[in-house]
């Protein structure tokens, strides 16, 4: 059933104004696929456009403040934490990006998290495409939620 959907077929808010408050938590990933070169310029901080994962997480924590602005039929939340981490992997010439997203509230926060996933992969992207445009972002997804009627969930 989508949730989404009026009686008319027609896109619509969920109304949560019944639904209780209680803590959520969802945990998003991805990845992006750079090489050797782009990956050492990071480590080494000689990008032109600046500290690239610095100003990528600082993407990712607005983004996630910012989804209900991007995503229509968000709601707008009160978020209480917002966390981005990245590894890198010399090996595959890869960073992954895990953000977690926090908040006391009436509905989830998993658009949130892969929102902030989204973004900062997006501006990693868009500080190292100078360098090439052969880099590719995947696997974004959720990887855990908690709170809500429907409780917990992980992959």
């Amino acid at each position: 059933m989508f949730t989404h959907i009026d009686k008319n077929g027609d896109a619509n808010m969920v109304d949560v104004s019944k639904k209780n408050d209680t803590l959520r938590e969802a945990i998003a990933k991805g990845s992006i696929i750079l090489n050797e070169e782009i990956i050492n310029a990071i480590i080494e901080n000689r990008n032109n456009k600046g500290d690239v994962l610095s100003t990528s997480r600082l993407a990712g924590i607005q983004a996630a403040k910012k989804t209900s602005d991007l995503i229509p039929l968000a709601h707008n939340l009160n978020l209480t934490k917002i966390e981005i981490e990245f590894s890198i992997d010399n090996k595959n010439n890869t960073i992954d990006c895990k953000g977690l997203v926090r908040c006391f509230g009436k509905t989830g926060v998993e658009m949130e998290a892969l929102t902030s996933v989204s973004v900062a992969l997006l501006t990693i992207y868009d500080m190292c495409k100078s360098f090439s445009k052969n880099l590719s972002i995947s696997k974004i997804m959720l990887l855990k939620k908690s709170g809500g009627k429907s409780g917990s969930w992980s992959k």
